[in-house]
């Protein structure tokens, strides 16, 4: 009896030792299934507030990632999260970008695994939320958020449109990004494009799994300064809040404008006059609040033929 218990012993041992040596199995990274919010600073709080709620139409709420800061929602899976703006921060109005995942804990395993800097842990919210945050190759900061398993109806009636369809931010290296967004993250081409014929300012990568996507606002266009990071000296508050902004999809770019315009929501505004066709064939107009960070209010869907490139997915829809 007593040489079967050793026997027995030494069979489990061996195979625990052996499924020791098994190499781990790879960790499939979880879905993206598009943008979260845009975290972006304020030094004058009420009048960010009247913006982003009188003029935008978002519904104020309670910042459950910062008590510090406010969210505006336009659904219960999109918002614009504001912050104070923070002592030396200089010209910078942007804190993060945040990208919604069904699984944050299995994403942050998933990037820790292929060595990229990532927390120890997710945090949690009070409402079952969960995110964690890491950065870019260039040092801009993403987060990645799981919705609450039942997240609760947010009507936003007011709201001039309920989907953020891209946010884009200031990047130097198009290649130095695509190592994070494309060939980890699995984000995928969406459309390209310039100001001038041969020379590339915007690439729009959309997330693996939605029609969201990240624009990159090129810096040096076709001629990247390698190891650029940060705000290159001599830029301005307005230019930099033009490149570092949000986009709210609607149906009809010339029907959102007339209804502002009537409603008298865009007086006071830091805003175009009109609307105007963008690169990419599709109706555009810009607003701005009230520290430059651009809102663009966007067609879904193009309606003349886009320069530069051809789109090569599928747009976004309500």
């Amino acid at each position: 009896m007593q040489f079967r218990i050793i026997v027995a012993a030494s069979l489990v041992a061996f195979s625990l030792a052996a499924a020791a040596q098994l190499p781990d199995k790879p960790i499939a990274r979880p879905r993206i299934t598009g943008i979260s919010h845009i975290a972006v600073y304020t030094s004058k709080p009420a009048a960010t507030e009247h913006f982003y709620v009188d003029i935008i139409g978002a519904v104020k709420q309670a910042d459950l990632e910062n008590p510090k800061g406010v969210r505006y929602a336009l659904s219960n899976a999109q918002f614009i999260e504001v912050l104070p703006l923070p002592e030396g921060s200089g010209i910078n109005r942007l804190d993060h970008t945040a990208w919604n995942t069904d699984d944050a804990e299995t994403l942050r395993r998933y990037l820790s695994a292929k060595a990229w800097k990532v927390p120890g842990q997710v945090e949690r919210g009070s409402d079952g939320s969960r995110w964690f945050a890491t950065k870019d190759p260039e040092g801009n900061k993403v987060e990645f958020v799981q919705l609450p398993e039942h997240p609760k109806p947010l009507p936003a009636p007011n709201s001039i449109g309920q989907h953020i369809i891209h946010v884009g931010y200031m990047v130097h290296n198009r290649a130095v990004e695509d190592t994070f967004y494309r060939d980890l993250l699995g984000f995928k081409p969406y459309w390209f494009g310039g100001m001038v014929e041969g020379r590339t300012d915007w690439v729009s990568q959309q997330s693996p799994d939605s029609h969201d996507w990240l624009e990159y606002m090129l810096t040096y266009g076709n001629t990247p300064v390698a190891g650029s990071t940060g705000i290159p000296a001599g830029m301005s508050l307005h230019d930099l809040g033009v490149l570092d902004h949000l986009s709210i999809g609607v149906d009809s770019v010339d029907a959102a404008f007339k209804t502002l315009k009537n409603a008298g929501r865009l007086a006071g505004v830091d805003a175009q006059e009109h609307t105007q066709m963008g690169k990419d064939g599709k109706g555009q107009f810009n607003l701005f609040d009230p520290d430059g960070i651009r809102l663009e209010l966007m067609n879904f869907h193009a309606t003349e033929k886009p320069c530069c490139s051809p789109f090569t997915a599928d747009d976004p829809a309500e």
